[in-house]
């Protein structure tokens, strides 16, 4: 016997009655939208409101703002003598400084720093960190000193000879080294010299004088002289030297511009 048509709606394929499965219906997206809807407009809010406050503490509050200035690392200058020139704006916000424009000044007005650093300290500092060059030899010239340092430079002229700093004697005016290799070349030769000096000696020299590019003479404490001889082998020479001076105390003469074959004499 035939069975007559029914009117249930179709099973789905887990077993439970209902509409067919297959994507959600548009209008439970846009129920599920209208509520997230608050929640993603509040979380921007406070993410504004977040960024605002913060620009206001750095930029429009007295939170953050430049009230002091300490400097470290002078010797010769003075904390009062950088700062002025550093010019650090008093009473800026402290991230609007340019610390890049403070460092420039110093460099330009102080020929005497050889580096500085400057840097924020929270909340509300700037702090310079300068190293200041230190002289290995002396021009004197009209009864001032002009200091030159590690790298040939002169930085700095002053009216008292720091002590324990060599002068040095440029006397090479009838030699073609003079022509051939310049006034600087021949004042680098000899800070290079002073430089492969052990500390002992260095502190025992008083001038170090340059009549060519070759021809290098140390004066040393109590008449002594040492004949250097040209740049060359620089530390091999220094360490017959420190020989030579232990070896022969009385020694009034010293020759190592030939180390291998060194001299003394006038004892």
């Amino acid at each position: 016997m035939a069975t007559a048509p029914t009117t249930a709606g179709k099973r789905g394929a887990n077993g439970s009655k209902g509409a067919p499965d297959g994507p959600a219906r548009p209008e439970a997206r846009n129920r599920r939208f209208r509520a997230l809807r608050p929640r993603v407009v509040l979380a921007a809010a406070g993410l504004v409101a977040v960024a605002t406050g913060t620009l206001w503490a750095l930029y429009g509050s007295s939170w953050f703002r430049v009230e002091r200035v300490e400097t470290s690392g002078t010797r010769v200058l003075t904390p009062a003598r950088v700062e002025a020139v550093a010019a650090v704006p008093a009473g800026a916000p402290l991230v609007s400084v340019d610390t890049d424009a403070i460092e420039a000044r110093i460099r330009r007005g102080l020929p005497r720093i050889g580096a500085v650093e400057v840097e924020r300290d929270w909340p509300h500092g700037i702090v310079l960190k300068v190293t200041e060059r230190q002289p290995v030899l002396l021009i004197e010239k009209g009864g001032k000193f002009t200091e030159v340092d590690s790298s040939g430079l002169r930085f700095a002229t002053v009216a008292t000879a720091p002590r324990g700093v060599p002068r040095l004697v440029l006397d090479a005016s009838a030699s073609p080294s003079l022509r051939r290799f310049g006034a600087d070349r021949l004042l680098r030769e000899a800070v290079r010299v002073r430089g492969e000096l052990p500390e002992e000696i260095a502190g025992d020299t008083r001038v170090v004088r340059v009549t060519s590019y070759d021809s290098v003479t140390l004066e040393l404490s109590g008449g002594r002289t040492v004949f250097w001889g040209s740049g060359e082998h620089g530390p091999v020479k220094a360490r017959v030297l420190a020989a030579l001076l232990k070896a022969a105390p009385k020694a009034g003469r010293f020759d190592v511009s030939a180390p291998t074959a060194p001299a003394v004499s006038g004892s």
